[in-house]
């Protein structure tokens, strides 16, 4: 058995009164494509942030590729990671929000290159033959001289996609990435994402309330209720038998709110 690429251990988060996780554990392996379902304010997105290091912990402890993300070793004992740790792991890290944060007063070209620039030294002849390569497998390079208020929703999207893989992470993170798109534009972006999970061996971690697709795109399905895992397992045993009433009664009220499982 390989080491986990993610592996969660008892990790708590609060906000002001509010218990957003409640001493969650959970392992990712390396490869796995993941999908976290469940109700709003569960903790799904913030799972997210925090492996990100958008938020921070409370309590537990988070190792990526075995080694702490959260903390660091000095003098034998483990101690807060300082700022340098922190960015050092940040790199192995990529995420997709729900609303594209594309740099507006650059095309396209230049919102993906510059992140390589700026963090890896990469010279831009080499980073934007990187880019273009990327562009063209979300469909977009003939849009890479546009700017983001000529493209659509789904075309910002694919390039906030692009952007996110022009750093080479290990472990590619996407909050609900089609939920501010017209549902015309949905399926554009979805397609991308089924070609990723398809053609690449990085993991990749999808929280979205589009159920139909987390059973196409995910090996495994966790569903969250009130910052814990309520139930997990293959995508066939989550969405056609569910053994936990609370994941029981959420698919209910999605299949009777029109959307496929």
């Amino acid at each position: 058995m390989s080491t986990p690429i993610i592996d969660i251990d008892g990790i708590t988060k609060s906000f002001g009164a509010f218990k957003v996780l409640d001493g969650l554990s959970m392992k990712v392996m390396p490869g796995e494509k993941l999908a976290l379902i469940g109700p709003s304010g569960s903790g799904k997105t913030t799972i997210l942030r925090i492996l990100m290091t958008l938020e921070r912990i409370d309590g537990g402890h988070i190792r990526i590729g075995g080694e702490q993300l959260y903390h660091m070793e000095r003098e034998g004992r483990l101690v807060p990671a300082d700022e340098r740790h922190l960015t050092r792991m940040r790199r192995k890290i990529g995420m997709v929000f729900q609303l594209f944060n594309l740099f507006p007063h650059k095309c396209v070209l230049d919102n993906v290159t510059l992140a390589p620039m700026l963090t890896k030294g990469i010279a831009r002849p080499a980073a934007e033959k990187r880019a273009m390569e990327l562009l063209d497998m979300v469909g977009l390079a003939d849009k890479a001289k546009a700017m983001p208020a000529q493209l659509s929703g789904g075309q910002k999207q694919r390039v906030a996609i692009a952007r996110a893989l022009a750093l080479s992470p290990e472990i590619m993170l996407f909050d609900e990435v089609t939920s501010a798109l017209d549902p015309e534009l949905v399926e554009e972006v979805l397609t991308v994402m089924r070609r990723l999970a398809a053609e690449t061996d990085m993991t990749m971690l999808l929280v979205t309330h589009e159920m139909g697709f987390a059973h196409d795109f995910a090996d495994r399905v966790l569903f969250f209720d009130r910052g814990r895992i309520v139930e997990e397992g293959k995508p066939d045993e989550i969405f056609r038998h569910p053994t936990q009433e609370r994941t029981q009664a959420f698919l209910r009220k999605i299949i009777a709110a029109g959307h496929r499982v």
